[in-house]
């Protein structure tokens, strides 16, 4: 880790701490920095939603109704 690591404590269900105990090991990685790893990943996916969310919120609506006949006439469904 870059910078100076802050502890925290994190109650994980025995299975799972058993798998990342497992991958951590065929993976010579700590836990702490898979469990990192598995946070910035979520973060960075949650903020390209964000980011496609603002850039088609000035987009107009469209009725389910609408989106249907379209799906159907590019063959979608």
């Amino acid at each position: 880790m870059g910078t100076a690591a802050m502890r925290a404590t994190v109650y994980l269900d025995p299975e799972l701490h058993k798998a990342l105990r497992l991958k951590a090991v065929e993976t010579t990685q700590s836990i702490s920095k898979l469990v990192n790893d598995a946070i910035k990943e979520s973060l960075a996916e949650d903020a390209d939603d964000i980011a496609a969310f603002e850039t088609r919120a000035k987009e107009p609506l469209i009725s389910y109704d609408a989106m249907i006949k379209r799906l159907k006439k590019d063959g979608r469904i």
